[in-house]
């Protein structure tokens, strides 16, 4: 009793001292209202905040202020986000027992004033407007000096009042209640946790905030883009019944991609669904998904000018060109098929794919989706799924990923199969956004048995008349597409995805074929609701678990019959039997025998080599170290460290991204991956007791791989070899402190920043179009 009366008292404390300081400001400056921020904006003002002030918000404030996971939904990627300001509601919240409502920037609020009815508090002062007014009444303003009056930092490991957990208990004050929050967290300004602005930086932000934090509209479009936008809104909004299936479906796997027009970075665009036809201005549907009824007669897909900052975390780039188009054009038009009237927006036919998008030969879709296949994977990755373990736990730590060629494997009789599984292949959108999940997984546990018994009957069938089981069966690409092999690789709470197959053998393999792409693209991204209950997100993950094992059942089926259970056994070590009961029963197995040749007593391993061998032509070697600028020693040295298994590997964080410079001078980036090892993952919530820290190992590759760095080293070219070494001899926890007092760029180190961008604008080198300002909100404090 006496707990619950002193957090009663110290609310009411609180809301009077947030009631006070209101009173305060508004009688000093005025009551608050966005109405005051419109204010006209001189060419010299924009011209100062594109040149000074948003390169500093841009490289000091996004990497942590982005996407779904900004601290207090605070998002500074765009002059809208910092006019929107924070909220007190969590996005992530996994254990609300009712859907929330979204507040998506730009899709959930149009204007201020809508956000301030939806609880967004201001960071820009929103008071009568004076260089007083807008220092003190702006939270921006506020938050980088409360920073800048703690100074540097005096310990290279912060202490504990710093909370640097992913589900730490946010503050999330407004203006009014700051000055608490300053008596409460003397040492949380901004950047939190990271080495101050300099006095240069500080002084350009004070300057443009006592100014009014003025912003100016977004660059408009040239005449040439104008045209190109004009040309592909013309083509995706066909009047045929044809066209507009088509659209619909391409629409509903793009809509998270960031889509380029030639081959300028200065415009990104985004795929959205509009009430208004080309020509007039973009009228956006906002659903909480994207095959939600839109509530309007007919539906326009239009190309809306992203004014976001690049974040590479969730950026998925695609270049539209002729001849994407002309592809689209084979695939969906190239063969003569009917469509006789347009699927409903009812969620039993729009969350299943198979049912709402039956019209469209399965070939079709499917090579429309493997044209593309990194992107298509990538965004289960980069999509709102990935946050969190629990999210990402149902994969390995690094595993590659074939597909199924579609000129064997797609004709009419795929088609009537599909279409006779349609039932079995619904998803757990289909129950909305809250969902009891239980009895939710019994239904869909029991549809996932139907449909591997009937698929493994059809491949018993098709093997003995037709087929032979070889690696014929694998998409080569067509000898130009790299999307043809991939590699995942899963960071903890967060993955990657790339293609080419990087690193060492890995411990399992996917082989996916059409209804397996689609399921995990509507499973993943576009059923997924980041805002929905815990139900929801829990029947999302547990369906997961049933779409990664047909995905190594096709990769099995490869292996000599033999082989097979004893491998599913090894990946499955101290599961639990359930799990095992529904991996190792009759209807996820087919005992057709492979009529690969195998030479060796390590079929895994002879596979792995001769499908390497298979799609030579087309493997991407971007993250190949040879590809390096560094000596043939010093790669040598760092390819022995993927040799290194066990020891203090376990002691390394997930991802550790490595500028190396030459005399100083930053020369390359590499990025040195963990891969931990598990018995099995199939457990949920006790991963801890699966773990195999004997096995982890790790992956060490050119470039920035892994878009939340967890922590930064500097290593001069000429001690590469000592830093191998290092790393190679790791055995206590004590050893890789060592090793970060030697090479670590610490969170709390003076030279924090300067490694960061040098490390942005390598990145930027490397891969101009795919990279994007890196996150930092899982830099680690050790």
């Amino acid at each position: 009793m006496s707990r619950w009366l002193t957090v009663l008292l110290s609310l009411i404390v609180v809301t009077g001292c947030a009631a006070y300081a209101t009173h305060q400001l508004d009688s000093v400056f005025g009551s608050a209202t966005p109405e005051n921020r419109a204010q006209s904006i001189s060419s010299q003002e924009a011209e100062f905040y594109h040149q000074q002030v948003k390169p500093i918000l841009d490289s000091r404030c996004v990497s942590c202020h982005a996407c779904y996971d900004a601290p207090c939904q605070l998002k500074l990627t765009a002059s809208e986000g910092i006019e929107r300001g924070g909220s007190k509601d969590l996005v992530y919240d996994g254990t609300r027992l009712l859907a929330a409502k979204p507040s998506r920037l730009f899709i959930d609020g149009k204007t201020t004033d809508e956000w301030r009815q939806k609880g967004f508090h201001p960071v820009l002062n929103e008071r009568d407007q004076s260089p007083a007014a807008n220092l003190e009444g702006s939270l921006l303003y506020r938050a980088i000096a409360l920073r800048k009056q703690q100074g540097e930092f005096a310990q290279p490991v912060l202490d504990d009042d710093y909370d640097f957990s992913l589900a730490r208990d946010q503050q999330c004050v407004s203006i009014e209640e700051y000055d608490q929050f300053e008596k409460d967290y003397p040492k949380w300004g901004m950047p939190y946790g990271l080495p101050q602005l300099t006095d240069s930086e500080y002084n350009v932000l004070s300057r443009w905030l006592a100014s009014g934090g003025k912003m100016p509209a977004p660059t408009p479009l040239t005449e040439e883009l104008q045209q190109q936008v004009a040309v592909w809104e013309s083509r995706l909004n066909g009047d045929s019944l044809k066209d507009q299936l088509v659209a619909r479906y391409i629409y509903e796997h793009l809509y998270l991609y960031s889509m380029y027009l030639g081959d300028g970075e200065a415009f990104r665009f985004r795929l959205v669904r509009s009430s208004t036809p080309p020509g007039e201005p973009i009228d956006r549907i906002a659903t909480r998904r994207p095959y939600d009824d839109p509530g309007v007669d007919r539906v326009y897909y239009r190309l809306w000018s992203d004014p976001e900052v690049k974040v590479q975390k969730n950026h998925i780039p695609m270049r539209l060109d002729d001849a994407r188009y002309q592809r689209w054009q084979s695939f969906f038009y190239g063969t003569e098929y009917q469509v006789t009237s347009l699927p409903s927006y009812e969620p039993e036919v729009a969350t299943n794919p198979f049912m709402a998008f039956r019209e469209i030969p399965p070939y079709a879709r499917y090579r429309f989706l493997l044209d593309h296949a990194q992107k298509t994977i990538m965004a289960f990755i980069k999509g709102p799924v990935c946050r969190g373990q629990v999210a990402v736990n149902v994969i390995n730590e690094q595993f590659w990923v074939y597909f199924l060629d579609p000129e064997i494997a797609y004709n009419k009789g795929t088609a009537d199969f599909l279409e006779s599984q349609v039932k079995d292949l619904e998803m757990p959108a289909v129950e909305s956004s809250n969902t009891l999940s239980i009895a939710s997984w019994v239904m869909f546990s029991e549809q996932q048995k139907s449909y591997l018994s009937a698929k493994a009957k059809l491949m018993q069938t098709e093997f003995n008349k037709i087929s032979a089981l070889d690696l014929d069966l694998i998409w080569d690409g067509d000898g130009n597409n790299q999307n043809a092999a991939l590699t995942i690789f899963r960071h903890f709470d967060n993955a990657s995805v790339v293609r080419g197959m990087v690193g060492q053998h890995p411990k399992t393999a996917w082989v996916i074929d059409y209804p397996l792409l689609e399921r995990i693209h509507y499973l993943l991204v576009a059923g997924f609701d980041v805002y929905g209950n815990v139900g929801h997100q829990l029947v999302t993950r547990l369906y997961m678990d049933f779409l990664r094992m047909e995905g190594e059942m096709n990769f099995l089926m490869l292996l000599p019959k033999e082989d097979r259970e004893r491998i599913r056994q090894y990946w499955y070590r101290d599961a639990n039997q359930i799990i095992k009961d529904y991996i190792f029963s009759d209807y996820i197995k087919v005992g057709v025998q492979s009529d690969i040749q195998y030479k060796t007593s390590d079929h895994q391993a002879e596979l792995y080599e001769m499908l390497r061998s298979k799609l030579a032509a087309i493997l991407d070697h971007g993250y190949d170290l040879p590809r390096s600028k560094l000596a043939q020693q010093d790669i040598n040295a760092l390819l022995s460290l993927q040799q290194v298994q066990g020891g203090g590997i376990e002691y390394l964080p997930n991802v550790v991204t490595v500028l190396v410079t030459r005399q100083g001078e930053p020369l390359e980036v590499l990025s040195l991956i963990h891969n931990k090892a598990h018995a099995n993952i199939s457990s949920l919530l006790d991963e801890a007791s699966t773990r195999l820290p004997q096995e982890d190992g790790v992956t060490i590759v050119k470039g920035v791989l892994g878009d939340y760095p967890n922590v930064l080293m500097q290593v001069e070219e000429s001690e590469l070899q000592n830093w191998v070494k290092h790393i190679a001899a790791l055995k206590t926890r004590q050893d890789y402190v060592a090793l970060l007092n030697g090479f670590g760029v610490r969170r709390t180190h003076p030279n924090f920043w300067s490694v960061s961008d040098a490390i942005a604008r390598l990145n930027k080198q490397d891969r101009p179009r795919e990279s994007g300002i890196l996150d930092f909100n899982r830099l680690e404090n050790r």
